[in-house]
């Protein structure tokens, strides 16, 4: 378990790597299967394809990058919709689903060059604050900048690695 990243070096790093053991375990994933609804969702009682599980990370770390986006446009903190327009942090399972349906036509190799867009996005994001802006203040109610970035990038990526290397030893 890596120890949560409190700088931006960290974050990278945490980033980075959770990313790249993440797409190890993904290039394990038969192209035939990469649609079947094979892992448990994220609502209690429902399937999702690994297709559903990429979906769901690209919707997170583009949704961070929406958040920061409205802020470079003017917005102030409170008028940005959190977690999204429509959803509630304790609906983050319908939220889910929502990225599941926005994606759904997308192919695993259209879904895997989303990721890494975004995913190169959030360093350069990262890159363009320092420890300060990251760390050193809240951003979002109590959590700061960086820990929220974390929330979802190198955290759900390592949960998704986890989810995917349980279902790949079945095979």
């Amino acid at each position: 378990m890596m120890a949560i990243p409190n700088s931006k070096r960290a974050l990278i790093a945490a980033i980075d790597s959770t990313y790249a053991k993440l797409m190890q375990e993904l290039a394990r994933v038969p192209p035939a299967l990469a649609r079947a609804p094979v892992l448990e969702g994220q609502v209690k009682g429902t399937r999702m394809s690994v297709c559903d599980l990429l979906a769901y990370l690209v919707g997170w770390n583009e949704l961070v990058l929406h958040w920061h986006a409205q802020l470079r446009e003017g917005k102030r903190m409170d008028e940005i919709a959190f977690p999204a327009e429509g959803f509630t942090w304790n609906a983050l399972g319908k939220l889910a689903q929502r990225f599941h349906a926005d994606y759904a036509e997308l192919s695993m190799e259209a879904l895997l060059q989303r990721l890494e867009q975004a995913k190169d996005q959030l360093l350069a994001l990262i890159d363009a604050h320092d420890d300060a802006q990251l760390y050193g203040q809240p951003w979002y109610t109590h959590y700061t900048m960086g820990r929220m970035i974390q929330f979802n990038t190198s955290s759900p990526y390592a949960n998704a690695r986890t989810r995917l290397r349980a279902w790949l030893k079945t095979l």
